[in-house]
């Protein structure tokens, strides 16, 4: 279990002087947190203000850069030994954060799963449960909140892989695949959302297949055989089919099955080499 003193809670913030003040309030209330950062990710309204008016250090970016350059920010600026990031709108609830805090030790990132009845929209349910269950598939890992923000987990290795995490909104997204697929131990709180203050600045049809772009990239760095094994498969396996399909009723094997054949060797193999490339990757790290 983590002290919460050893926590620094760092608060991603882009026009949320409506609620920060709130959040920082609670949170003060809640623990004796190392530190409260919020970072203002060039926000146009006083956000900043009423963060440095409730007690907050705050780091300001002087445009918008995004919500995973925010954390960015704050991961580096953070003192403390393990990091807490929640959401400036108010959705979170601090006791929730004391509960993630409390199982850092025995794991090394704990995310606050949402469950769905809190999760705003059905469009915004139904495809966060299509994008849970695609990591799960990636991962081998049952994962019930994929792309929560609300998560703790140890800052060196939130470090490690800062180089790895986009400026947008799929950080949350990265960093769980990468701390599966590195072989940390991690861990998922349920956790119930509250309404949030203001309008969410994620959508489904901009972001999702930004999304699932993150998951095959992270998956492609730490197991590349799982995105290309089923590729060469299904290339060999249609290849192989068609050929004896051909064979049987026109007495030839036509070029399109040689072709998707040499396909799927040629992928195996690249395949082959990444895996063997990322295993030195990891090794190195270590």
């Amino acid at each position: 279990m983590a002290d919460p003193r050893t926590v620094s809670v760092v608060i991603p913030a882009m026009n949320e002087a409506a609620a920060i003040a709130g959040v920082i309030r609670d949170l003060r209330a809640a623990g004796a947190w190392r530190e409260i950062l919020v970072v203002d990710d060039g926000s146009a309204d006083a956000t900043g203000q009423e963060a440095a008016g409730a007690g907050a250090r705050v780091l300001r970016h002087p445009y918008n850069k995004g919500n995973g350059a925010a954390v960015k920010t704050g991961i580096r600026a953070a003192t403390g030994d393990y990091i807490l990031i929640i959401d400036g709108d108010g959705q979170h609830r601090p006791e929730d954060a004391l509960r993630l805090v409390a199982r850092l030790g025995d794991y090394d990132l704990v995310v606050g799963a949402r469950s769905s009845a809190t999760q705003a929209g059905a469009t915004r349910r139904l495809g966060n449960a299509v994008l849970n269950r695609l990591a799960a598939i990636l991962t081998e890992r049952e994962i019930p909140d994929l792309t929560s923000g609300f998560r703790a987990m140890r800052r060196e290795h939130a470090l490690e892989f800062l180089p790895l995490l986009p400026n947008g909104f799929s950080t949350p997204t990265t960093t769980t695949l990468c701390f599966l697929r590195a072989g940390y131990s991690v861990a998922f709180e349920p956790v119930d959302a509250r309404q949030r203050t203001g309008t969410s600045k994620i959508r489904l049809s901009r972001d999702g297949p930004k999304f699932l772009l993150i998951m095959l990239r992270v998956m492609t760095i730490f197991s590349p055989l799982r995105i290309f094994l089923p590729i060469a498969g299904a290339s060999f396996l249609i290849g192989a089919g068609y050929g004896v399909w051909t064979a049987v009723t026109q007495h030839h094997v036509t070029n399109s099955s040689v072709l998707l054949i040499m396909l799927s060797v040629i992928v195996f193999l690249v395949g082959l080499v990444s895996e063997q490339v990322a295993a030195l990757r990891i090794d190195g790290r270590r």
